[in-house]
């Protein structure tokens, strides 16, 4: 998650997402110099980070667990990047750092540009291998297939992946990243078009999920994930932080109903962390919230609750079948689930 302001046609600050600077992919052939090998890898995330929930939620939906080894970073970051704060001694017990920027130091000294997760590290080098959240869930889905788990999904299936592509874009320029133009606009017109932008996806999508359970086919696929990293965050900060507060996610029924369906599918609600995601927006964004309160709401035992999509049909995992448990070092505490 890293983002840079410049200048729009009128010479006025505007937000802008810095490009993934570490490009590398981790490809069947190694084409890049990075084979995909079991055990080899990293990948370094933030459960506050949407960018990074993508990842997290890609490599459990594949059953990549022990193939790709997690690491997740304190919510709270401070001016030497994502630190390893909840191990024990604030030390990742397998790269052995205590901040993710040494591994991009590793990787290239005096980098200029800022520290990101997600981040895939090569763990006997130590070196950063890729940072580039755009590609890193698509190569998990297509490239990582030799060790998914009996019964993986295909996230990313070849027959609609220009309609997948589609969706995708139109997406992450109103809504995964409209948000944050909403939230770090400068003036009031920057932020109104923000807004607008998001608000006229959010109902187009609501129309078009109104009549198919998933965004592009009858499965779980790519385009979901991305839509839902941004929807589970929605009310819980995005509403209230960033002033995208025209109506809440509660208040669309179809798109309420669909981030639910989500999220009682096993792979979603399973790594989201609430209390993550509220205490890095609220407490790390100090030139929006700078006294660093932590508001108590929104309730959470609605994200429980019966949904209906199932009326819609569609099959969750296509021909395939969910992940099994969350492995016991990665399930989300208590403080970050919602209670019924």
């Amino acid at each position: 998650m890293n983002a840079t302001a410049g200048n729009d046609a009128y010479g006025r600050k505007s937000f802008k997402r810095s490009k993934s600077h570490f490009a590398d992919r981790i490809t069947t052939d190694g084409r890049d110099g990075w084979p995909v090998e079991a055990g080899r890898y990293r990948l370094v995330v933030s459960r506050a980070c949407p960018w990074a929930s993508r990842a997290v939620i890609s490599r459990r939906l594949l059953g990549l667990e022990d193939a790709l080894s997690l690491a997740i970073a304190d919510p709270i970051q401070d001016d030497r990047s994502w630190r390893f704060t909840l191990d024990p001694d604030g030390r990742d017990p397998v790269l052995g750092i205590r901040f993710l920027s040494e591994a991009y130091d590793a990787r290239e000294t005096d980098y200029p540009g800022g520290v990101s997760v997600p981040a895939i590290v090569d763990v006997p080098s130590g070196r950063l291998v890729t940072n580039d959240f755009q590609q890193i869930t698509l190569d998990l889905a297509t490239e990582w297939t030799a060790l998914h788990r009996d019964g993986a999904p295909d996230l990313y299936p070849a027959r609609l992946r220009d309609e997948i592509d589609e969706v995708m874009r139109e997406v992450y320029e109103d809504v995964n990243n409209g948000v944050y133009r909403a939230g770090f606009a400068t003036d009031q017109e920057e932020y109104a078009e923000a807004c607008r932008r998001l608000f006229r996806r959010l109902e187009f999508l609501s129309q078009r999920l109104s009549r198919r359970r998933y965004l592009v086919g009858d499965t779980i696929t790519e385009a979901d994930i991305r839509l839902f990293t941004t929807l589970v965050r929605f009310d819980a900060v995005y509403h209230g932080h960033f002033k995208c507060n025209r109506w809440k996610l509660t208040e669309d029924q179809v798109l309420w109903a669909y981030v639910r369906d989500l999220y009682q599918t096993p792979g979603f609600g399973d790594t989201v962390d609430f209390d993550h995601i509220k205490r890095h927006y609220y407490q790390v964004h100090t030139g929006i919230n700078p006294t660093g309160i932590v508001p108590l709401g929104p309730d959470l035992s609605g994200w429980l609750t019966p949904h209906s999509r199932e009326e819609l049909g569609g099959r969750p995992f296509g021909d395939g079948s969910p992940p099994g448990p969350v492995p016991e070092n990665e399930r989300v505490p208590a403080a970050g689930r919602p209670h019924t």
